[in-house]
């Protein structure tokens, strides 16, 4: 085999239909679009029109709201902990964060941080340092003989801001230097 004989494989490059040549072609006049009307123009079929009747995404009923200020927090029960310290994917020295969290494969998610959840029980002594806690998830880790010490959250939407430097307090900063 010589490069000059490289070819592709029968039929792996199709060519183009060139459209509106003539009757001989097949596809000639109308272009295989049919006669006059919406579809046989560009660019205007409406996505969900259905002829006149009330479309499906109108039919349905709507409910709730997406909230822009809403913070996304990965919930972690009391008892998953527990049961990851017995399993030794997490360890019971140092502080548990929202790494050590995720690590041991309890935190999903949680753009925001970590939010501590009192279901379950726990016997272990244990320090947490997460972004929040249940008043029912503090009372049970401090009976446990442990800690629970609350981070500020800052939004993700607001690190994002602070990353591009257009958030007032940035913009002020560098008006200072």
């Amino acid at each position: 085999m010589k490069l000059n004989d490289l070819r592709d494989n029968p039929g792996a490059r199709k060519s183009r239909v060139r459209v509106g040549r003539g009757i001989g072609s097949g596809v000639g006049k109308t272009a295989g679009r049919g006669q006059k009307g919406q579809t046989s123009r560009s660019g205007v079929s409406i996505y969900g029109f259905e002829g006149g009747q009330m479309p499906l995404h109108m039919r349905l009923p709507k409910r709730g709201f997406n909230n822009p200020f809403g913070k996304d927090f990965a919930e972690v029960n009391l008892g998953a902990v527990q049961k990851a310290l017995d399993a030794g994917k997490l360890s019971a020295d140092g502080t548990i964060d929202h790494d050590a969290l995720k690590a041991a494969g309890l935190a999903r998610g949680g753009k925001d941080g970590v939010r501590l959840l009192g279901k379950g029980s726990l016997t272990a002594k244990l320090a947490f340092r997460v972004a929040g806690a249940s008043a029912g998830a503090r009372q049970a880790v401090e009976a446990a003989g442990g800690s629970v010490e609350l981070i500020e959250v800052v939004p993700a939407a607001e690190k994002a801001a602070a990353k591009k430097g257009k958030t007032r307090q940035a913009r002020l900063d560098k008006a200072k230097a």
